[in-house]
């Protein structure tokens, strides 16, 4: 723990200590220890960039450039008011002024130069070049690596937290590539303050030595130029590590191991290469003119090292390529990857396989969208949906298949969007249907959508149709994807929070199975099991009575009964067909348990009577704008719905305790009694 808070403190008090640097005079061996610090630090940095697999290992590099960068300037003040002043500025100073360059004014103004050239020009402009390009095409690339990412979820490579992580590591490549094209303009400006304060030093000293100490004009260049020298190079030497660094850093590719091992393997993975190389050094010992000597020993050398290298392909390749022959087609795992079946497949004609392309179309952006919506509206994780092509569909055509079966079939011809609406002859293209609500269409070319729209229709693009379309067969199927694993884990969601409500419940009174398969009817009827909860708590006070089926639903639907009757309202009221007092009675001493759940043991023409009543009553409403329920007592509800179902009728049946817990306004519209007068 003390480790951690110091080098948490270590780079604030280290910034301030260099602000404080810049305004307080140092003494000459505190500016020899920091100068040998800035020496060591820059080396550090330049070996950390070389050993580094990938930049985002050395992501806090921008940010050290910019505080070492400071640093150096910090120095050179420190330095340049030594010298100013005092006239020396350490022995570290004083050496690369003297020993360095030999005492000479001349080359050290030379050495000086070539070392600003080549950082400044050569390695410090490349830099900044490869970083601007860098982080412009890591931002253009980052919606494909996003999509890259969600289609890989979607088709079940990855999970959600594999998926997490590895938008993370895109968005951290776009900061760290953003990071660096800035932090090469202070590499940069930090080559072009080196030649101003050097250029400075060496006039300010030189008048300083001839004005202010007497000094003769050849004394004072020589001490005073000797030590802005030897400043400059001080200052140049650390930076022209770091420029390294950073060229070295933002041109790293795709590598499997630090660069030094990189760079060894994938020079020698070729002999041929290196017995030209070597041989084309000997060859030119006989150039005359050339000493021999020099291009003799390394290509040699070279030869030597070429002929030391084994020949990777007849080790390595055969191994692989057994790997990959070894596992036969008839093989139990080939044959169980083959029987291997998804829960919710979308399959594709050849011809629309651009709708999963990255870069022109966003369907798979969409159904991972949908996944989310999914959840939300009916509380039921979707499985990924997995994509591909089926080259046995027609042309223009997908489907949408739940464990294998096709549950939907639809049009989407390339190039194309579906305007839906009136006044559509004058368009070419060819005619087509909305898959969900049937409504009729035509297919017409992209480029006449703006026409389409101003005739009154609706354009819809290709994807948006197909996202619908799965969205229907999702909700209409969505008991058939509710597996026991993803009941096991809605178990376990609620269980964290409400540990009780299922320890109650699980395995205690209900079997995980039996749990399933009452939120499979619940889904059938069109009930989100959000609300798992309450779900839950209803059906363990039922289960202490009764594990029938029927029982339980109806349990779990009273306690959702507000939610439910909210389904159907409309502006605040709801609409209810109900049943004749007489009728009901008579359906109730009807009703007949069996092991499918109660039925009503009724005559052909009166449930038909019923049937045709509830229809024609619910039509009548809907023409008018409403959406209706038929009311009617708990125990006769699910048998009811079963019967109306049979007769094709999509009639929404709610017990009289789901309405009485609404509180919305209740509007009879009408009764059916036409079965109970028939009867004879």
């Amino acid at each position: 723990m003390k480790n951690r808070n110091l080098g948490k403190l270590a780079v604030p008090i280290g910034v301030i200590g260099i602000i404080i640097m810049m305004v307080v005079p140092l003494p000459t061996f505190l500016l020899d220890l920091l100068i040998a610090f800035n020496i060591t630090i820059a080396l550090l940095v330049l070996l950390t960039s070389m050993f580094v697999e990938k930049p985002l290992d050395f992501a806090v590099f921008p940010a050290l450039l910019l505080v070492l960068t400071l640093f150096r300037l910090a120095l050179n003040i420190s330095a340049t008011r030594l010298v100013l002043r005092d006239g020396d500025a350490g022995k570290v100073i004083h050496a690369f002024g003297s020993f360095v360059v030999g005492g000479n004014l001349v080359i050290g103004l030379v050495i000086f130069s070539i070392l600003v050239i080549v950082q400044m020009i050569v390695v410090t402009k490349g830099a900044e070049r490869v970083a601007e390009v860098g982080a412009r095409f890591t931002l253009d690339a980052m919606p494909g690596k996003q999509m890259a990412i969600d289609a890989d979820l979607n088709a079940g490579l990855i999970d959600e937290a594999g998926a997490k992580k590895r938008r993370a590591e895109v968005a951290a490549e776009a900061e760290f590539y953003g990071a660096m094209d800035g932090g090469s303009k202070f590499v940069k400006g930090d080559a072009i303050a080196a030649i101003i304060i050097t250029l400075i030093n060496l006039i300010g000293g030189f008048a300083v030595g001839v004005v202010q100490h007497g000094m003769s004009p050849g004394d004072a260049m020589n001490q005073y130029s000797m030590l802005s020298i030897g400043d400059g190079l001080v200052s140049q030497v650390p930076a022209l590590l770091l420029s390294v660094a950073t060229g070295l850093i933002v041109t790293r590719s795709a590598t499997s191991g630090d660069m030094g091992h990189s760079v060894t393997t994938q020079l020698s993975q070729n002999k041929l290469a290196l017995r030209i190389g070597g041989a084309a050094a000997l060859c030119l010992c006989v150039i005359p003119g050339l000493p021999k000597f020099p291009f003799l020993v390394v290509g040699s050398a070279v030869l030597l090292i070429a002929q030391r290298i084994k020949d990777p392909a007849p080790v390595d390749l055969a191994p692989a390529t057994e790997a990959v022959e070894m596992p036969s087609p008839d093989s139990p795992e080939s044959l169980l990857g083959e029987m291997r079946i998804d829960p919710l497949e979308l399959a594709l004609a050849p011809d629309l396989v651009d709708l999963v392309d990255t870069s022109s179309g966003d369907l798979l952006d969409r159904v991972r969208a949908l996944r989310r919506k999914m959840a939300m509206e009916l509380g039921v994780i979707m499985p990924p949906v997995r994509t591909r092509d089926d080259l046995d569909l027609p042309l223009s055509s997908y489907a949408i298949r739940i464990s294998g079966t096709d549950a939907g079939t639809g049009q989407a011809p390339p190039g194309t969007v579906l305007a839906i609406g009136e006044g559509l002859q004058a368009l070419p293209g060819r005619a087509g249907v909305e898959p969900v609500f049937g409504l009729s269409g035509k297919w017409i070319p992209a480029e006449l959508h703006y026409q389409a729209e101003l005739s009154g229709a609706t354009v819809v693009d290709r994807a948006s149709v197909i996202i619908t379309h799965l969205a229907e067969v999702v909700r209409s199927n969505a008991s058939r994807l509710l597996g026991r694993e993803d009941v096991r884990a809605l178990t376990e969601m609620v269980k964290r929070t409400h540990p009780v409500v299922v320890e109650e419940l699980t395995p205690g009174l209900l079997s995980l199975g039996q749990v399933q398969k009452v939120l499979q009817s619940m889904l059938d009827e069109g009930v989100p099991i959000r609300d798992l909860v309450r779900i839950f708590e209803a059906l363990s006070l039922r289960a202490k009575l009764s594990t029938d089926h029927d029982g339980l639903v109806e349990a779990a639907r009273s306690a959702l009964g507000p939610a439910i009757a909210a389904q159907y309202a409309t502006a605040g009221r709801l609409t209810v067909i109900t049943l004749d007092p007489m009728l009901e009675q008579s359906l109730l001493e009807s009703l007949r348990p069996s092991e499918t759940g109660a039925f009503m043991a009724i005559d052909g023409m009166r449930a038909e009577a019923i049937v045709s009543e509830a229809g024609r009553l619910t039509e009548a409403a809907e023409q008018q704008g409403l959406s209706p329920v038929l009311a009617c007592s708990p125990q006769l509800r699910l048998p009811l719905m079963r019967l109306l179902r049979a007769g094709s009728r999509r009639v929404q049946v709610l017990s009289y305790s789901e309405i009485s817990g609404s509180t919305a306004q209740i509007e009879t519209i009408g009764v059916v009694n036409g079965a109970y007068a028939g009867a004879s």
